[in-house]
């Protein structure tokens, strides 16, 4: 059951609009904080009086100020907290939208919960907490939907480096001839053309364009 919350979250309106949605459902053992590295002393302190948390929500971004900080970022803050409460449940609450970070932070950090800054939040940091104090990792359906879309498509190591070339404003027959000069084949521009087209059509897009801001998005170029 999730009685005691940490927040960790710079921007003060984010703050308060956190708060008030624990309030909603009841949770009134509540600390917030605008600091990574305030998070970590209050998680230490908290383990060591035996009154530890049950859960720590964080921002991934923290904007860097007057105030110098060992712990600068949500990940880095999310790991140090893994090594002092291994047992500490963490659900992200942050506007970063790119399904690859998205992954790293269950698969290698082991968050239990992730929800995007976005229209409806609220209902989902709500639904998100009542999953994971039932001991369930809570993944929205914008977060699925975006995993979901990378995997339409397994990207090939040729895949990547023709993206890449068009993004750095390359034609498809410069990037036939970088292929080419670069000894990676196949490096035909029919090759290129069709690589292009297999990628549109996984992913559901019409254009290059919409293809080249989508991998952009994600992170996976």
């Amino acid at each position: 059951m999730i009685t005691k919350i940490l927040i960790a979250e710079d921007h003060e309106s984010a703050n308060i609009a956190v708060q008030t949605t624990l309030e909603q459902i009841g949770a009134t053992l509540t600390d917030y904080v605008h600091y990574c590295d305030d998070a970590l002393l209050k998680i230490q302190k908290a383990l060591q009086a035996n009154d530890s948390y049950d859960l720590l929500i964080t921002d991934l971004q923290f904007e860097k100020d007057h105030r110098s900080q060992n712990i600068e970022s949500g990940e880095a803050l999310i790991a140090a907290a893994r090594k002092v409460q291994p047992d500490l449940k963490i659900l992200v609450f942050s506007a970063e939208g790119r399904s690859s970070v998205i992954e790293k932070l269950f698969e290698q950090l082991g968050i239990d919960g992730y929800v995007r800054k976005a229209r409806g939040d609220a209902k989902e940091l709500k639904n998100a907490i009542a999953d994971i104090g039932r001991n369930q990792r809570y993944y929205s359906r914008e977060t699925v939907q975006l995993v979901k879309q990378k995997k339409a498509h397994e990207f090939s190591e040729l895949d990547i480096v023709i993206l890449s070339q068009m993004i750095s404003g390359k034609k498809q027959q410069e990037i036939a001839e970088y292929l080419g000069a670069n000894n990676i084949h196949p490096s035909s521009k029919s090759t290129i053309e069709k690589r292009l087209l297999l990628m549109k059509d996984a992913l559901d897009f019409t254009t290059n364009e919409q293809l080249i801001a989508h991998c952009v998005r994600m992170g996976i170029v």
